[in-house]
């Protein structure tokens, strides 16, 4: 079928995406078409743009999504037309080793995300200007419609609107999870959440529904501090040294529990001062993405042996897909997760470039494309 589409046709040269006419395949034996209602602007998909990941070819970008069916495959079990459903970005064939060991976000299937390339034969399903497109995650939710692999869709009850539900393909289940699950927050806890963007905002949720009792949200930018309130942050900081006199108060001198580190780029220079955060046996969590050759990192190892520190890294929350995101979607449908406050504004797919010039400018905690209505 033919329709539109964001491509990064030069990953890496800062030139932005260029929305244009693409044709998409049809369906595999193992795959679903999906019409769209919404895909949500992480970082994740500008750093094909900026070139923190390295080595990729021409992408169709959007990782974040949420639609209703329209198409299975032959071999497909478990969804049929009309279901609604949510893209998960990390597939999960509950077969592997990682899946039946319940670390299903660590599929085996994962280390495909970046080829480009459909999981079921390795050829192209988005076709445009005479050749193969990759499609970032396996996904391309830059589209009104994608076609993906059975694995990477996740069902979900049909009264939940769809333009939040694409929230929790990425930014919702990693923030959340990163606090919930991946940091191991205990109620009373003190948590630092450094950066709270679209990533940050979710894992003071995490930490809020985990019981924390101080919740330090450090920002920059003071919009996004002062939002962070919303969502349950207890005190805030514009900087990591702010912070630390900030916890250092707050627990008398024993630092926090648990630090989450959730910048839009995850800079080997961030983490010795994000892990100067926490305490005795504390555990710093590293969920922002760094650049794809970034080999050293500013670490004082005589603390982190003498105080049993921990550094752990974060994918997905460390999240189970087909439990988590239906797990948040009741939460927010019951009052208990903020999405609504989650979308800062809405934009046209011609709008994309405005959407993440917005990002970078700190205006946003979250902003989505909006296609039309299904």
């Amino acid at each position: 079928m033919k329709t539109r589409a964001a491509i990064c046709w030069e990953p890496g040269a800062r030139k932005g995406w260029s929305v244009e006419d693409i044709e998409l395949g049809d369906p595999r034996p193992d795959e679903v078409r999906i019409k769209l209602a919404a895909a949500g602007l992480c970082h994740s998909d500008d750093h094909v743009d900026t070139g923190v990941y390295i080595d990729l070819e021409p992408m169709v970008g959007g990782h974040e999504g949420a639609g209703i069916v329209e198409e299975i495959g032959s071999a497909v079990r478990g969804l049929e037309a009309g279901d609604h459903v949510v893209l998960a970005f990390v597939p999960s064939c509950g077969r592997c080793y990682s899946c039946v060991s319940g670390r299903s976000h660590l599929c085996d299937l994962g280390a495909h995300m970046f080829d480009g390339v459909a999981l079921s034969d390795g050829t192209y399903r988005v076709h445009s200007r005479g050749r193969g497109v990759g499609t970032f995650c396996l996904l391309g939710a830059f589209s009104p419609y994608v076609v993906v692999h059975q694995d990477n869709v996740v069902k979900i009850r049909d009264d939940v609107p769809l333009d939040r539900a694409a929230l929790v393909g990425c930014g919702v289940t990693t923030g959340w999870g990163s606090a919930f699950h991946t940091a191991g927050t205990r109620p009373g806890d003190t948590v630092a959440v450094i950066g709270v963007g679209g990533i940050g905002m979710n894992a003071v949720q995490g930490a809020r529904m985990a019981g924390a009792q101080n919740i330090v949200a450090i920002d920059i930018t003071a919009y996004k501090r002062e939002r962070a309130k919303e969502f349950g942050a207890t005190q805030v900081a514009a900087s990591m040294d702010e912070a630390f006199e900030l916890i250092t108060e707050l627990t008398q001198g024993t630092l926090a529990h648990r630090a989450i580190l959730t910048t839009g780029v995850a800079e080997g220079a961030l983490v010795e001062p994000a892990l100067r955060l926490v305490g005795k046996r504390g555990v710093l969590v590293v969920t922002a993405v760094a650049p794809g050759d970034q080999l050293r990192v500013d670490l004082d190892l005589f603390t982190l042996t003498c105080y049993e520190k921990e550094i752990r890294g974060g994918l997905f929350g460390s999240a189970n897909p087909r439990i988590d995101i239906p797990r948040l979607l009741d939460l927010y449908m019951d009052g208990e997760l903020k999405l609504d406050e989650l979308i800062t504004k809405t934009y046209t797919l011609d709008e994309i470039n405005q959407g993440y010039r917005d990002l970078a400018a700190g205006r946003n905690i979250r902003g989505i494309i909006g296609f039309a209505e299904v």
